[in-house]
């Protein structure tokens, strides 16, 4: 079994419930990307960033019934007694491409996770100094302005190389549970602000904004969009985990489209209350007094929290990598924990060249998160599938395959360009 595999799920002695499930697949889902669709809707326009989000959850679904059907089709193919028919998406690859597709999958959800990581850093670094704008200086130098790196090098560099030394997923995940409240009281408070707004300015809320803000605008809302639907690796452990798998299917419609709704009215309402001046963290447009703060600072404690939840798969897979035998226990257990160390060193270093939340999420979403969600599932599925498909079905495959090559090849050129 891979590290993707292994979730802080809900679940009974006998497996989850459908309402259990529903829970798991909104928990997954929903991370911090929400507070970053205003940005990407200001980018786009709100009727193309809405048509983007909207677009990029039934295409997230469409792919979620890929895996679960190149699963389904090897439950049938395997005539192993002792197999208990659970696939992780990296089994997936090694069962289509050998050693190399097993080897593609989990860098790329290395990357995935990694991008995630780094998201969750910046978007902790970018608040925290938002409430704590600037430090004394000493004599009659004025006041210095803190910034984010200094906050991730010197607050949260210690505390994850800390967290990370916790290796059971089981003690994290009240925490991943915690973060995601917070994210919801966060939602709220900005959803607060922007009615306040929206009923000041009287009138019609949509005068003074843009529709299509421009073509090239598009793909930054689809990338941002992707970059939301977290958890996409995690769709073969959640069907897993359900009591009665046979309602998986109609639980995970009900779960994408109840969270691509609430995607689509957010991101609206972010962008019709600040219009031009939307920030890339929705967050950073909230007044500056007391109550505003303190959601700031308990989302992000929250979030540093859950950190190591999302590091959780980096560290299985690398560990599973460098440390395959057992060796002496004593001399394993201080090379793991120094490889975590490291790990999370280089994550943190990466975070602090990170110039702007939006951008790197839609970078992210746009180019990895569009490998795992569209690419890898519609080329499974054409490997293990596509003989027995209808010609329209590896139509539909095939096209979902070359749009997410695409997708992915434009985001890593406007990257490149832009250097």
């Amino acid at each position: 079994m891979g590290a993707e595999a292994k979730a802080p799920l809900l679940e009974g002695r006998r497996g989850a419930t459908p309402a259990q499930t529903l829970g798991n697949i909104v928990v997954s889902i929903v991370g911090t990307g929400v507070l970053g669709l205003p940005y990407a809707f200001r980018t786009s326009g709100w009727l193309a960033g809405a048509l983007g989000v909207a677009g990029a959850g039934a295409a997230t679904f469409y792919c979620m019934l890929l895996l679960l059907d190149c699963r389904d089709k090897l439950r049938e193919q395997e005539e192993e007694v002792d197999h208990d028919g659970n696939y992780t998406y990296g089994d997936l690859g090694e069962k289509c491409f050998g050693a190399i597709g097993r080897y593609f999958t989990e860098v790329t959800i290395i990357l995935s996770q990694t991008g995630g990581s780094v998201a969750y850093l910046v978007f902790i670094g970018q608040n925290i100094c938002s409430v704590f704008p600037t430090t004394a200086a000493g004599g009659e130098e004025p006041p210095r302005r803190v910034s984010p790196a200094a906050v991730v090098l010197a607050v949260l560099l210690p505390a994850e190389a800390a967290l990370s030394f916790i290796r059971s997923l089981s003690s994290l995940a009240p925490f991943s549970i915690l973060a995601d409240a917070c994210t919801v009281l966060a939602v709220a408070t900005v959803v607060r602000e922007d009615v306040q707004l929206l009923a000041g300015r009287g009138g019609s809320p949509f005068q003074g904004r843009s529709a299509l803000a421009g073509l090239w605008g598009v793909p930054f809302a689809c990338g941002v969009a992707v970059f939301c639907f977290e958890g996409f690796c995690l769709t073969l452990a959640l069907e897993a985990s359900m009591s009665d798998r046979r309602r998986f299917r109609p639980v995970l419609l009900h779960a994408i489209a109840g969270v691509t709704a609430v995607y689509v009215c957010f991101g609206v309402c972010g962008y019709l209350a600040y219009g031009d001046v939307t920030r890339d963290i929705v967050t950073l447009n909230l007044p500056n007094n007391w109550s505003t703060a303190a959601v700031k600072i308990v989302l992000c404690v929250a979030l540093a929290l859950t950190f190591p939840v999302m590091m959780h798969p980096i560290h299985e897979i690398v560990e599973a990598r460098l440390f395959p035998s057992a060796g002496g226990w004593a001399r394993k257990r201080a090379a793991v924990q120094a490889s975590r160390v490291a790990v999370v060193g280089a994550v943190t270093a990466v975070a602090c060249f990170v110039p702007a939340f939006g951008e790197f999420a839609a970078f992210v979403g746009s180019t990895v998160c569009a490998l795992l969600s569209f690419v890898l599932p519609a080329l499974f599925h054409l490997r293990l599938v596509g003989a027995a498909a209808s010609a329209w079905r590896r139509a539909v495959d095939g096209g979902f395959l070359l749009l997410g090559l695409a997708f992915a090849a434009h985001g890593l050129y406007t990257v490149v360009s832009g250097l």
